[in-house]
């Protein structure tokens, strides 16, 4: 069993050439002062890592798994297999095929192994952090209220840009 961290989110690499794209959910966890670790393991170069590290997430306090790969991008379903906590995986683009290889691996997951997938790259890594915002925001009132309260200044910032249109 895994010692209580207080880490609500832990945001899992296959690579650490992942984390120039996953550090865009870090910069959301920290504008929402949600705690989170970061993770380095392979589904196919540390099988063993990664299944132990799904199988003691929860024992650990973690609430919810941002997994980013590319290529193959086997991590998010593999860590998804071995706990039921919510996963959310970010595709990256590391190959020739633009990350629409990452994409297809980490959405054809089978019937009862779900893992919610985010677009490729920066903009996934964002919402998928926004996501986890979300599920950690439905029992978490001041959580709740940072978000509808990002939520209302996304909103009035277009607003904004709006009023200052010129064509």
């Amino acid at each position: 069993m895994g010692e209580n961290t207080g880490v609500s989110v832990s945001i899992v690499m296959g690579s650490d050439s992942d984390l120039p794209v996953m550090k865009e959910a870090i910069a959301i966890l920290d504008d929402f002062n949600i705690s989170y670790e970061v993770f380095l393991t392979s589904a196919h170069r540390s099988p063993e890592r990664t299944a132990k590290f799904a199988r003691e997430a929860a024992n650990k306090g973690i609430k919810v798994i941002i997994a980013g790969a590319g290529a193959a991008a086997h991590l998010a379903g593999v860590i998804a297999s071995q706990t039921t906590l919510p996963v959310i995986g970010v595709p990256i683009d590391a190959t020739s095929l633009n990350g629409l290889d990452a994409l297809l691996s980490t959405a054809q997951m089978p019937g009862g192994v779900p893992v919610a997938v985010m677009a490729i790259g920066k903009a996934g890594a964002k919402n998928g952090a926004f996501m986890a915002v979300r599920i950690l925001a439905l029992y978490n009132e001041d959580l709740r209220e940072k978000l509808n309260a990002y939520i209302e200044t996304m909103a009035k910032d277009i607003e904004k840009k709006q009023d200052n249109l010129e064509w």
